[in-house]
């Protein structure tokens, strides 16, 4: 166990990075970002101490295993591993991030299951995308329309914005 001494005299406890090695690979990462999202702000002081050892975890211990995997030849074992960052793309686009850049060696596999797999993970990261960038253009058509309705911009210029931001919803 890692223990994390705060002022208040508590202790934040957490796994330790040995013993996650036997996890299912796909846990260190669900892990990492359970705590930054739910209780990461919870630990106070220690907080930065804890942000240094959740990505400790992912340098060492996260990402290595899922390359280990990737970058083998068990076609078993990555059809499996790329099935979980399928379902943590669908849930969480953000922990599977560092997993993006060893997609694009998968796409040179002959096997059809890791092709497909390796596709769908993709087309989340590009939905992922497309929705941010929605709500930047969303952001910004409000502004829009909110400056339309005061009158500091024309009927013009707040119907090209609408267009545009129309063309990139559909």
């Amino acid at each position: 166990m890692r223990l994390f001494q705060k002022k208040d005299g508590g202790i934040v406890q957490l796994i330790d990075k040995e013993k996650m090695q036997e996890w299912p690979i796909e846990l260190p990462l669900i892990f990492i970002e359970y705590i930054r999202s739910k209780q990461l702000d919870s630990y106070g002081d220690v907080k930065k101490q804890i942000e240094q050892y959740l990505e400790e975890i992912l340098k060492d211990v996260a990402i290595p295993r899922f390359i280990s995997v990737l970058e083998g030849d068990n076609a078993d074992e990555i059809i499996l591993a790329l099935k979980r960052i399928e379902e943590i793309s669908k849930k969480n686009i953000e922990m599977a991030k560092p997993i993006k850049k060893y997609l694009e060696n998968l796409k040179r596999n002959k096997n059809k299951t890791i092709l497909d797999l390796a596709g769908k993970v993709e087309e989340n990261f590009a939905k992922a995308n497309r929705r941010k960038e929605l709500e930047k253009k969303r952001k910004i058509m409000q502004q829009m329309e909110k400056e339309f309705l005061e009158g500091k911009i024309s009927g013009e210029e707040y119907a090209k914005s609408r267009k545009d931001y129309l063309l990139l919803k559909e």
